[in-house]
């Protein structure tokens, strides 16, 4: 399967009528933070498949339209302190936001973000005994620690997410937050089981799930 992967930037390869064409392989969305929601719902209405999508630190609480005031982009699915199965069988897992630098909204000590990804536990350990992993897909805004991160605190990695990369081995943890405005920067790195991509921008993330959903499953479980 092929995943699009959204972060901090609008690209016009992707605002354009033409990413019905260009997109056309793509089965599902992710949008790892600091994209206002027009955008989203564009992309959503463009391509006519599930997007899930965590908030950046610049986010805005309420966003206003023609519409009116909304809270979230229209169609997605907010993933923050979630656990989902896709249909196409994928499962994910968000946390958004950034380590707290001033007094704006989704910002989070080290403290706080541990106990936001603790609280993801019970339901990944459920996906365990149900589908025989824990997860596919971390969706969250920061990068962990001291991998992809800066050392000014607004870009500093957090400590929780190393650690959950490496205890439940999704295959991809997929990150913006950190702008990418040299071709030498690194930003795909490999961390024990998982690639932990910083899809500042948009990227393209193949996926072989067809393998994963082969496999006798303990319990059979109404979709």
């Amino acid at each position: 399967m092929r995943i699009l992967a959204v972060s901090d930037e609008e690209m016009s390869v992707i605002y354009t009528p033409q990413i019905r064409e260009r997109f056309n392989d793509v089965n599902l969305v992710v949008s790892c933070g600091d994209l206002p929601y027009y955008y989203l719902e564009f992309i959503i209405s463009m391509l006519d498949i599930n997007l899930y999508f965590i908030r950046g630190n610049h986010a805005h609480e309420v966003e206003y339209s023609e519409g009116g005031q909304k809270l979230a982009p229209w169609g997605a699915i907010d993933l923050h302190r979630k656990v989902a199965q896709d249909p196409t069988g994928l499962l994910l897992a968000g946390i958004h936001g950034s380590l707290r630098y001033n007094l704006g909204p989704y910002q989070y000590t080290q403290g706080e973000m541990w106990n936001m990804v603790l609280g993801l536990c019970p339901k990944l350990m459920v996906n365990r005994i149900l589908y025989g992993r824990f997860l596919d897909v971390f969706i969250t805004h920061s990068p962990p620690w001291q991998i992809h991160d800066k050392a000014d605190l607004p870009h500093q990695g957090i400590k929780a997410f190393r650690w959950f990369d490496k205890v439940f081995k999704p295959a991809y943890h997929l990150h913006g937050h950190v702008h990418v405005y040299q071709k030498n920067e690194i930003t795909e790195t490999q961390y024990f089981d998982t690639k932990v991509v910083n899809v500042f921008g948009y990227k393209k993330i193949d996926y072989d799930i067809e393998h994963l959903l082969k496999r006798p499953q303990l319990t059979q479980v109404n979709k």
